[in-house]
C-alpha cells in the first residue's frame, strides 16, 4: 500500500508539471546557511549532550552562530563556541594584536595591570604587573571598572587592530606618574610568563607562571623545565590563575615533566565521547620528557579563570603525586572538552564533545576545584614578589606543611578583569580528522 501511495503522489506531481506555470526560482543557500547545516549535522553526531539538546528547526536560523546558541544544552554547557578560521589560526600560533595587557580593580578601587606579555609594546616600555593605571586617553578608568562597563572600556581602548594608539597615565611602584603613548602592534605572545626558583627552608622550589596551553608553548615549557631540572628543585609552584586551558597534547607534555620519569606511559587522563562515538574513547598517558622532575609537593595557584586544561592538570596529577594542593580561589569547573571542526576556510566549530576523568575515574568538578585556602588575587604586586598574597601562602604551605591561620579562608568576590585576550580562547580541545 505504501508503494502505491508513493506512485500515486509521483503521478499527481508529474501531472501538475504539465501546466505552463513557471516554477518559482529557489535561491541557492548562502555560505552561512551551508555552514549552519554543517553545524546542525555535527551537533547531532558529536555533541556530548546530543540527546539533551533543545529541539530546533535549523532553517529558523540564518547563521551558525545563532544555531549553536539555540542548540546548546544550557544546563551544563557554558563553553561551546565558534570562531572564524583566521581567529583560530592566530590563536593556535600565538599571534596577538594589542598592548598585551589585562587590567583589574584592586581593593582600593584602583585600576592596575593584572598581566602583561613580554613582547608587548607596554612591557618594552617598562610596564609591569601591579602598576596603577590612572587614566586611559585622559579618562579616569576606575568608574568604568567599578561599574563593570565593558562597552565603555571597549570604546575607550578601541579595536584589536595594529596602529591604534592609546595614551596611558600610570603610577609606578615608586609612586611617580608616567605617561606612555602605546601603539597596538602584532606580536607573538609568550605563554611562560615567568620561570624562576625560590630558595626556601623546605628546599629549592620552582616557580612557573603559565598563561595558556597552545602548540608554541612546548618549546617554552622545555626551556623552563630544563632550568628547573638543572636547578635540582624538589617542589614546584605553578601559577595558573588566568590560564583558561588550551591544547590537550601540550597539557600532556607539561604534566609529564611534573610527574617524572617513573610515570612514563602510565595513565594520566581518559576521554569519553558520546555513545555514537565510543570508538574515539582514548587514554592520555604520561609520555616521555627530556627533563622530568622528581617532586615532593606541587602547589597550584588558581582563580575562577583557571579552566579546562588547567583544571585537568590538577585533577590528572592528584592520583599520581603525593601532595597536590591549590591556593587562591575555586576554579571554573569545566570537566569536559571540545573538538574542533573546520568549515572550509571560514569557520571552526568548537562544541563540547567529551568528558575528561583522571586515572582514578574522577572528573565531576562542575562546581570547580576548591582551594586548600581561599586567598585573594593580589595583583598589586609583581609575580615574583614574595609578599604577593597567593605566592606568600604557597611558600608558607611548602615550609610548614599546612596553610597559615592568617587572613580569611572563605570564598571572596573576585575582581572584574578586562583583558585583550579573546574570552573564548580557553577550552581544552582535540581535533577529530
Amino acid at each position: 500500500m505504501k508503494k502505491l501511495i508513493f506512485i500515486l503522489i509521483l503521478t499527481i506531481l508529474g501531472f501538475s508539471y504539465c501546466k505552463k506555470d513557471v516554477p518559482p526560482v529557489v535561491a541557492p543557500p548562502t555560505d552561512d546557511e551551508q555552514a549552519r547545516d554543517s553545524l546542525y549535522a555535527l551537533m547531532n553526531q558529536f555533541y556530548l549532550w546530543y540527546n539533551l539538546m533543545p529541539v530546533v528547526v535549523k532553517t529558523d536560523y540564518k547563521t551558525p552562530y545563532e544555531l549553536l546558541k539555540a542548540m546548546e544544552y544550557k544546563t551544563l554547557d557554558r563553553w561551546s563556541f565558534m570562531q572564524t578560521y583566521d581567529e583560530y589560526l592566530a590563536f593556535s600560533h600565538g599571534s596577538f594584536v594589542g598592548h598585551g595587557i589585562s587590567m583589574g580593580l584592586d581593593p582600593e578601587n584602583q585600576v592596575r595591570i593584572v598581566s602583561i606579555y613580554n613582547n608587548s609594546p607596554l612591557y618594552l616600555n617598562g610596564v609591569r604587573r601591579g602598576w596603577i593605571v590612572k587614566k586611559l586617553n585622559g579618562t579616569n578608568l576606575a568608574p568604568i571598572f567599578i561599574a563593570q562597563d565593558g562597552t565603555a572600556y571597549n570604546q575607550l581602548i578601541g579595536q584589536s587592530q595594529a596602529g591604534i594608539t592609546n595614551t596611558f597615565l600610570f603610577q609606578t611602584p615608586a609612586g611617580k606618574d608616567s605617561t606612555i603613548a602605546s601603539t597596538k602592534a602584532a606580536f607573538i605572545l609568550n605563554t611562560v610568563i615567568r620561570a624562576d626558583t625560590l630558595h626556601l627552608k623546605s628546599g629549592i622550589t620552582g616557580h612557573l607562571v603559565f598563561d595558556q596551553f597552545i602548540p608554541p608553548s612546548n618549546l617554552e615549557l622545555q626551556t623552563a623545565f630544563a632550568f628547573f631540572s638543572q636547578s635540582n628543585i624538589t617542589d614546584l609552584i605553578v601559577d595558573l590563575r588566568y590560564n583558561g586551558g588550551g591544547d590537550l597534547s601540550v597539557l600532556q607534555n607539561m604534566a609529564t615533566y611534573v610527574a617524572g620519569s617513573a610515570k612514563f606511559n602510565t595513565p594520566f587522563l581518559k576521554l569519553t565521547f558520546n555513545d555514537k562515538n565510543s570508538g574515539y574513547n582514548i587514554p592520555y598517558n604520561f609520555n616521555t620528557a627530556p627533563f622530568p622532575l622528581s617532586l615532593k609537593k606541587l602547589i597550584v595557584i588558581t582563580t575562577r579563570g583557571t579552566a579546562s586544561a588547567s583544571e585537568d592538570f590538577i585533577n590528572g596529577l592528584k592520583p599520581v603525586l603525593g601532595v597536590v594542593k591549590t591556593i587562591g580561589d575555586t576554579t571554573n569547573g569545566k570537566p569536559v572538552g571540545m573538538s574542533g571542526f573546520q568549515y572550509k576556510t571560514k569557520y571552526v566549530f568548537w562544541p563540547i564533545t567529551f568528558n575528561v576523568v583522571n586515572s582514578a575515574d574522577f572528573g565531576d568538578f562542575y562546581k570547580g576545584i576548591a582551594p586548600e585556602k581561599y586567598v585573594p588575587d593580589d595583583f598589586t604586586r609583581d609575580w615574583n614578589d614574595r609578599n604577593e598574597a597567593c605566592l606568600k601562602e604557597s611558600i608558607y604551605y611548602l615550609e610548614h606543611g599546612a596553610v597559615s591561620a592568617r587572613g580569611l579562608s572563605v570564598a571572596h568576590k573576585p575582581s572584574a578583569i578586562f583583558s585583550e585576550k579573546p574570552e573564548k580562547n580557553n577550552n581544552a580541545y582535540i581535533i577529530i580528522k
